[in-house]
């Protein structure tokens, strides 16, 4: 409905009209992300109402104010002990959008105690009903009267006042009648379990009845949240705060890490996941402010890398943004932001000193979160890079363990690299990891920050080839006729071929390439097909020299010995290709068309080739 205004004259200031149905149709679509939120506003206005009671009666019993939830499928009702309204409030605050009673004068100056600021709380309710009925007495004045307000979706409202026996006790009703088509937010059961979801850490006493005859009232928040109870040693806390855990996200925590910030009034639990989470997946975390729920997804509370925990806080001074389903992005977030931080890092500290049981399991799961924690932050990299697993040629173990055996420790740029030599690589004594994984690589370069004494360089084929023992002059003499149709054949892969003698002598062959120098050898490739054009030029320009892989044959495998005793020249090629094949095989990088169909073609001249000879 559009409120009507009279007319001014020419050049007078004039003030908006309020399509209320149109501001409730953007509340719905814009700012809440469902209709329940109709009982999280209820409840928030009712605990603020009940903070302000508590200032003006600071001595009265804890347990003297409480929240009543009541619903019976026709209505959904709402009463608290607060400080409620007068007339003049209800004309003030109730009928007048965006205008909360927690800007009043005498209270603006306390409003960090309030969980409600935006004064817009009550529209929520037009979500699921076409009326609101509010019965309220203010507890400022000892006789004040009831008040009454009704307000309609077409924005229409009535207010009238009733004897002080309409409602004895000061404090605030709130009554709607359910649309038909809202049931599923406002019958009994899910009226129960809405107060459940939101209220469960509230301070004030929240219970829930149904009208049900003979049935007494539950509790909404039967106990406090489990960092504000006392416990007889600190294995039952620690127990008790890892059952709550497990019942909020529904899995056994590795560990509970109990979060403190006094500064902010902030307290509750950081559950380590049992299992790992895929990289870039971030789970939200339950922030409560007040004691009343925000979010069960606010990821902006703890730094991207802080991946396998999830948190549950109740702050006191964290800021909501206007929908109360998020935080506000301010100074104070940033501080907060980073104070938790700190805490998952002295967790970690913890652990590597004292427990390393629970230390190996976390890495077990979470090594790549901590991996991409190591890479930027000096402290984690000086505590955990020693006891981080990696990929080696003694197979998966701790850096630390692995820098003891080998003073120089080589590392591979890629997967495939490491595959390529780490059979040779162990028999020959080197020490070899796989740096080819993420973060894995630039990690380990980093060791001698941390341990002076170790060395770390990166392998390369001369790396490899130098520590691989040459044939004496005759065995090389007599190979030469079938090294040079070997070469021959495999010249289209621009590979050489030598004769070498290393173990594992059950290894025939090994082929020594790169990433690089295929990508060099492939432009080269190009460069000369496109000989002659524009894009030739430009690519014969940056030509250099473009770098052989190279097939080392195995003198010490019985194999390779009578491959290069063959004297028939097609047998020969045939035979150097299957080697090449199989090298290529072992090293389980992506085969190029020319390598697949080199394989197929040689497998089936070898086979035709024993059928001939035993027929």
């Amino acid at each position: 409905m559009t409120l009507p205004l009279p007319v001014s004259p020419d050049g007078a200031d004039r003030a908006f009209q309020v399509d209320l149905r149109g501001l409730v149709d953007l509340l719905s679509h814009h700012l809440y992300s469902s209709p329940r939120v109709y009982l999280r506003e209820l409840l928030q206005n009712a605990v603020d109402a009940l903070t302000a009671r508590r200032g003006l009666e600071p001595d009265a019993p804890a347990d003297a104010f409480g929240i009543r939830l009541f619903a019976d499928g026709s209505v959904v009702r709402v009463e608290d002990d607060g400080v409620g309204l007068s007339e003049a409030d209800v004309h003030t605050f109730l009928a007048t959008i965006g205008r909360s009673s927690k800007r009043a004068d005498g209270i603006a100056e306390q409003r960090g105690d309030f969980i409600g600021q935006f004064g817009i709380g009550l529209l929520s309710c037009f979500l699921v009903a076409d009326e609101i009925h509010v019965l309220s007495r203010s507890a400022r004045t000892p006789d004040a009267p009831a008040v009454e307000w009704r307000g309609h979706g077409d924005g229409s409202y009535s207010v009238r006042t009733l004897p002080a026996s309409a409602r004895p006790r000061p404090g605030t009703t709130v009554t709607l009648t359910p649309r038909s088509d809202t049931g599923e937010w406002t019958r009994p059961a899910q009226v129960y379990a809405l107060g459940r979801h939101f209220g469960s850490l509230l301070r004030h006493p929240v219970t829930f009845s149904d009208g049900t005859a003979g049935a007494s009232a539950v509790f909404v928040n039967p106990e406090p949240a489990p960092w504000a109870r006392t416990f007889p040693t600190p294995g039952s806390r620690s127990r008790a705060l890892a059952a709550y855990g497990e019942e909020v996200f529904g899995s056994a925590p590795l560990d509970t890490i109990e979060l403190d910030l006094p500064a902010v009034g902030l307290k509750g639990i950081a559950c380590v996941l049992p299992e790992a989470v895929p990289a870039g997946r971030r789970h939200g975390h339950r922030v409560h402010v007040k004691g009343m729920l925000l979010s069960e997804q606010a990821d902006e509370i703890l730094p991207e890398w802080a991946f396998f925990v999830r948190c549950v806080i109740d702050a006191e001074s964290l800021r909501p943004t206007a929908s109360r389903e998020s935080l506000y992005e301010d100074d104070t977030l940033a501080a907060v932001r980073d104070a938790l931080a700190e805490r998952l890092r002295a967790w970690i500290a913890r652990a590597a000193a004292s427990d390393p049981d629970l230390l190996g399991r976390f890495l077990q799961a979470h090594h790549l979160a901590v991996k991409s924690l190591a890479v930027h932050d000096d402290e984690i990299l000086r505590l955990l890079l020693p006891w981080l697993p990696f990929e080696t040629t003694d197979g998966h173990t701790t850096l630390d363990e692995f820098a003891r055996t080998h003073r120089t420790v080589l590392v591979t740029s890629s997967v495939e690299e490491f595959r390529q030599v780490s059979a040779i690589a162990s028999a020959a004594g080197l020490g070899v990891v796989n740096g080819g994984y993420t973060y894995d690589r630039e990690l380990v370069h980093r060791l001698p920050e941390i341990r002076p004494e170790a060395s770390v360089a990166d392998l390369d084929p001369a790396t490899l080839t130098a520590h691989l023992d040459p044939v004496d002059r005759e065995t090389e003499l007599a190979a030469s006729a079938y090294l040079a149709l070997a070469r021959d054949a495999l010249a289209v892969f621009d590979c050489d071929v030598a004769l070498r003698t290393f173990h594992p002598a059950s290894a025939p062959a090994l082929l020594v390439d790169s990433r690089e120098a295929r990508h060099e050898r492939t432009r080269s490739q190009l460069a000369r097909e496109q000989e002659g054009g524009l894009w030739g030029d430009i690519l014969g320009a940056l030509r250099q020299e473009a770098p052989r892989a190279q097939l080392i044959l195995n003198q010490l495998n019985p194999l390779v010995r009578t491959a290069v005793a063959i004297d028939e020249p097609e047998l020969a090629r045939t035979s150097a290709e299957a080697l090449y094949g199989q090298a290529a095989l072992l090293s389980r990088r992506p085969l190029r068309p020319a390598e697949s169909s080199l394989i197929n073609r040689s497998f089936l001249d070898l086979l035709a080739h024993a059928l001939r000879k035993d027929s």
